[in-house]
């Protein structure tokens, strides 16, 4: 396997990602759409999920494909930011259509950013907005960073962020990972440096530094966040890709499987507080896939992902934690 030519989910073809964001507020919007409507199922393996229409995508529900899926901040008032996705593709006449009415599907999920130093005192939601300006934004190429979702992000110890991988499987078929990185748990080992994911990196593709040489990790539990904020200021969500044919029920089987890439990237995770969450969708143009490495793709471009979304971050007036460049300037 080698990674994608763009090493993101543009590598997918026919999907198109967009992010709105306010600085000011400290949040963002995220949405994947498709050419046309796609396959997708979702696993939650965290303790405090937000979520709208996730219902829809249990393999025995009657709902057979969606038309976006949306990360966002803002915790439940992010959720408002399907809403604006949906206005957006009703205006383009896109949704599933029962007689004369067009129903789009966007389901969604939101990681908590309210306390990250922005200026949430706002009179009107703001999120149906940016869900509406990240649909009308949504391009093949894509910022990652402190963006969209990953806008206010933050993780134990340095500022999260937006953040994608993908890999090319030996039988063609492609697989990709979007992620808004924002736990409970460190992405770094002790001393901000090295990633836990670093065994999985490619190409030098979050900063080349290679895995911690010390052994017994894990077993600190500092955290900048904790001390600043709440222990329920958190949540890892991503979407997963792949053009590879795949059923409702394997797309469930994909997006559990790439929990491990949650779990291999962030130390702890799947805590009570966080919403810990998977999408995995396929655009069906090639051949039905191996479910096997499709999944085990999946986790690994997850841990990638999310390394590559801390590694990008980048500071901005207010910040009340640091972010990974500044932390390891002299590199």
């Amino acid at each position: 396997m080698q990674a994608g030519p763009t090493n993101s989910l543009s590598d997918i073809a026919g999907l198109r990602v967009g992010n709105a964001q306010d600085h000011a507020l400290k949040s963002g919007t995220t949405v994947v759409v498709g050419d046309t409507p796609f396959v997708a199922s979702v696993a939650v393996m965290g303790g405090a999920p937000g979520t709208r229409e996730t219902d829809l995508l249990a393999p025995d529900k009657s709902v057979a494909a969606v038309d976006a899926l949306v990360l966002s901040g803002g915790s439940a008032f992010g959720l408002d930011a399907c809403s604006g996705v949906v206005d957006g593709l009703r205006a383009d006449g896109r949704g599933f259509r029962i007689g004369p009415a067009q129903i789009p599907l966007v389901p969604g999920a939101i990681l908590f950013d309210l306390l990250n130093g922005g200026d949430k005192d706002w009179a009107d939601n703001p999120y149906r907005a940016l869900g509406l300006a990240a649909y009308r934004a949504a391009k093949a190429e894509f910022d990652i960073g402190t963006v969209g979702a990953g806008t206010g992000a933050l993780t134990a110890m340095l500022k999260g962020g937006l953040g994608t991988a993908s890999l090319q499987l030996p039988d063609g078929s492609t697989v990709a990972a979007l992620v808004a990185a924002n736990p409970v748990g460190a992405v770094t080992t002790p001393g901000d440096r090295h990633f836990y994911a670093a065994p999985f990196e490619m190409d030098g593709e979050f900063g080349g530094i290679g895995p911690d040489p010390v052994s017994g990790l894990g077993l600190s539990r500092e955290s900048r966040k904790f001390n600043a904020l709440s222990a329920r200021a958190n949540t890892t969500i991503a979407i997963i890709a792949t053009d590879a044919i795949l059923t409702k029920a394997e797309c469930h089987r994909v997006a559990t499987a790439a929990h491990d890439g949650i779990a291999r990237a962030c130390v702890p995770a799947h805590t009570p507080n966080d919403g810990d969450l998977v999408f995995a969708l396929t655009t069906g143009a090639r051949p039905a896939a191996d479910v096997l490495m499709t999944g085990h793709a999946a986790a690994l471009c997850l841990s990638r992902a999310i390394a590559r979304a801390v590694y990008a971050a980048t500071p901005a007036a207010g910040d009340i934690m640091p972010c990974w460049r500044d932390a390891n300037a002299d590199l």
